[in-house]
């Protein structure tokens, strides 16, 4: 499975099982979705984490229980469907979405490396 198939089937994932649905992603207008992708895009990298005190990173815009980091692979399926989610809000809400499809373009060649790394 390549890198752009493994972002879809975890956004499909987060549809038919956690429930984030349109509706749903179309409430959070604050950037949450974006700021998610970037906090899994950039965990386990050369930057540190800075973290709450309860264990998720600063900034992360939900409850500690959503905060879910695994390895590098899954941190970049999951960074790159939470850019994906965001795109197309901002999509149905008729805003500008370059700066999320640049980020979402990153996350797909950082994924692939690592799939390449992987063998």
């Amino acid at each position: 499975m390549n890198a752009l198939d493994r972002i879809i089937a975890e956004r499909q994932r987060q549809i038919s099982v956690e429930g984030w649905n349109q509706a749903h992603d179309d409430a959070h207008t604050g950037g949450e979705l974006a700021t998610a992708a970037f906090l899994y895009l950039s965990h386990g990298t050369v930057h540190d984490t800075v973290l709450r005190a309860d264990g998720a990173p600063k900034g992360w815009p939900w409850e500690r229980d959503w905060w879910k980091p695994r390895d590098r692979l899954r941190n970049l399926e999951r960074a790159g469907a939470l850019f994906l989610a965001e795109i197309e809000r901002r999509k149905r809400a008729s805003l500008p979405a370059q700066s999320i499809e640049h980020a979402l373009s990153i996350t797909l060649n950082r994924l692939e490396d690592v799939l390449k790394q992987e063998g």
